[in-house]
């Protein structure tokens, strides 16, 4: 049989979860994600949303992808490859992390677990093997794609310290935001980290895939009473847009995957300066973040408080006078805070809280699009600040 029929006929792949994902995906709405097959939404994402900011949604993130990095030049290659410094990192501690081109432009974001001063894993959401393996070169270090070798959840929401608790996970509630340790649910011992893209107090758990049933169900067992739900990555996408966390591919283009050098974007225009730690050694993307620092960017992701109620997705921005000035790259009606929000990019006369601008918004109405002139301010990305995100002990 030739490789193209065995592409052709090839499904794509099945999480561990998914004979549990499919019996509660009612609105049979599915996404490839890494040549996995996830849900979008189960019955409706607004639903799913509700739960994870009041109870706690259950998310399938199997397909992220992981590697192993080990070996006694562990620490000072993921030094090279991230504009973060992790010197003083850790056991058992997780950091998020940026990694650039040559020419300062982000390649991907993930988070980096520590197991000790050798031994390392990254998670990421895009594919990143070649460039891990080409910035490791003479350097002492292993890297290995384990992604298939561990299932994933994310357990989101106010009540997912509770549940866990519930479920025996002792002491989870002393566990530290970005640190993670080994715990017992239901007699299977896995890895919890308290990780998560919901900028509300949550969990990630990894486990083999063999436990992946015992797992999930361990999660629904106390639902008569406290209505926990499976909640896909259209939910997610909304809390994540409210905590003002950026997407690959939505809000920037990859360096490697642009087709367009005006597509790619740095930490700087991001907004995420804090993330660049100029004071350590050599790093891949130094000199150019250097020369942009000094220089200054020339338009930056910032947030808006949109005028209405009619999500501003895809519109262009305009100063008072009608002239375009930036573009907007996610938006929504956030139901927590009763606010149109939107996350997009302006030149950089328009980057300062509190600057006024306008969007054009194109609404469906009746099979027809409506145009909407509407006022916005800029506003701080992070539009949600829940104080159980952090705290410890959380809330049990």
């Amino acid at each position: 049989m030739s490789q193209t029929n065995i592409s052709y006929k090839q499904p794509l792949l099945e999480t561990p979860f998914h004979e549990k994902t499919r019996e509660k995906c009612y609105a049979h709405d599915w996404h490839k994600w890494a040549g996995y097959k996830v849900v979008k939404q189960y019955t409706s994402a607004e639903l799913e949303y509700t739960a994870i900011r009041n109870t706690a949604g259950v998310i399938d993130i199997t397909p992220m992808h992981k590697y192993s990095v080990q070996g006694k030049d562990a620490k000072k290659f993921i030094n090279k490859l991230i504009t973060r410094n992790i010197d003083n990192i850790q056991p058992n501690q997780v950091v998020y992390a940026l990694w650039c081109n040559e020419d300062g432009f982000l390649v991907d974001d993930g988070t980096v677990f520590c197991f000790d001063e050798n031994n390392f894993r990254i998670c990421s959401g895009e594919r990143n093997l070649n460039w891990f393996e080409d910035t490791a070169i003479g350097f002492d270090v292993t890297i290995e794609d384990i992604s298939h070798s561990i299932a994933a959840l994310a357990f989101q929401g106010p009540l997912s310290c509770k549940i866990l608790h519930m479920l025996n996970a002792n002491k989870i509630e002393n566990l530290k935001p970005f640190c993670f340790d080994q715990f017992t649910i239901n007699n299977q011992e896995i890895t919890i980290s308290r990780t998560g893209f919901s900028g509300d107090l949550g969990y990630e758990l990894w486990c083999d895939p063999s436990q992946a049933h015992e797992v999930w169900d361990a999660l629904f067992s106390f639902n008569k009473d406290y209505k926990i739900l499976a909640a896909g990555l259209d939910a997610l996408d909304m809390v994540r847009v409210e905590a003002g966390f950026i997407v690959v591919n939505a809000d920037l283009i990859a360096a490697e995957h642009a087709l367009r050098p005006n597509r790619m974007r740095t930490p700087y225009e991001l907004g995420l300066a804090w993330m660049v730690n100029l004071d350590k050694e050599f790093f891949t993307g130094k000199e150019a973040l250097i020369k942009q620092k000094n220089k200054g960017v020339e338009k930056k992701l910032i947030g808006l408080d949109v005028q209405g109620d009619k999500p501003a997705v895809g519109s262009v921005l305009y100063d008072g006078s009608k002239k375009e000035i930036g573009i907007v790259t996610t938006a929504m009606w956030s139901p927590t805070l009763k606010s149109n929000i939107a996350m997009g990019y302006v030149n950089k006369e328009f980057i300062k809280l509190g600057s006024k601008i306008l969007a054009e918004i194109y609404h469906p109405e009746e099979l027809e699009y409506r145009k909407i002139w509407a006022q916005c301010k800029v506003v701080k990305k992070q539009f949600l600040n829940l104080e159980r995100r952090n705290a410890v002990p959380a809330l049990i």
